[in-house]
């Protein structure tokens, strides 16, 4: 996958991981995912959606501009239908900003989770004392963001909070900039889980250093 963030955003998201870690007693990954799944019914969607709209158009034109049916007309017809599926099916596949349009919104928030749920179990991030993990996770595709805290500090981070956290985050996303969004989602956690309490061990279990996969 081709590197989100320059060295020096890498390096102060990584710094800022292991402040929060010790203000919070929590062991906090990040990571950035390209795509959570490859959705082979998009280009299909996109087909249909440029064969009916042309067929719209051509039906409209024969209504508002009558012509005798030839074998020229209902070729140049059916041509301009398939073309116009084709070309928006093609546009799915090389523009990925386009084809993020198209997932329905249930899969666009169940895929990421599904990723991150698998990402948290194959990372191991629930090999901490106390259970104290917690995976914050940007999918780029989807535009989802995805905040998973292990059992020993879920109810201290509360859905609510997890809400809240992401709210915040979602502004600095839509503008592209994903470090600040970061920052933002650390803030909130840092508010969410301090102070850390006395049962929270003061080490580092589990890496700093920020996830970045393609994904499916």
């Amino acid at each position: 996958m081709k590197e989100v963030f320059n060295d020096a955003d890498r390096a102060h998201l990584e710094g800022q991981i292991r402040e929060a870690e010790q203000q919070t007693g929590s062991q906090i990954v990040m990571a950035v995912i390209k795509r959570c799944d490859n959705y082979p019914e998009i280009p299909w969607k996109a087909f249909a959606l440029g064969a009916s709209a042309t067929s719209l158009v051509v039906l409209l034109l024969d209504l508002f501009f009558p012509a005798w049916i030839t074998n020229t007309n209902i070729i140049l017809s059916v041509s301009a239908i398939l073309l116009a599926g084709a070309f928006l099916s093609l546009a799915t596949i090389i523009l990925p900003g386009f084809a993020g349009r198209f997932p329905a919104g249930s899969r666009r928030e169940t895929e990421p989770l599904q990723y991150a749920q698998s990402l948290f179990l194959a990372r191991e991030l629930f090999a901490t004392e106390g259970r104290r993990g917690v995976l914050l996770l940007v999918s780029l595709f989807e535009r989802q963001v995805v905040i998973l805290p292990d059992t020993g500090i879920r109810n201290r981070l509360g859905e609510d909070n997890i809400i809240n956290i992401i709210s915040g985050m979602k502004p600095h996303l839509k503008k592209g900039s994903l470090r600040e969004a970061m920052e933002k989602g650390l803030e909130g956690i840092v508010t969410a889980l301090s102070p850390p309490g006395s049962e929270m061990p003061d080490k580092n279990e589990l890496s700093d250093e920020i996830i970045q996969e393609e994904g499916v």
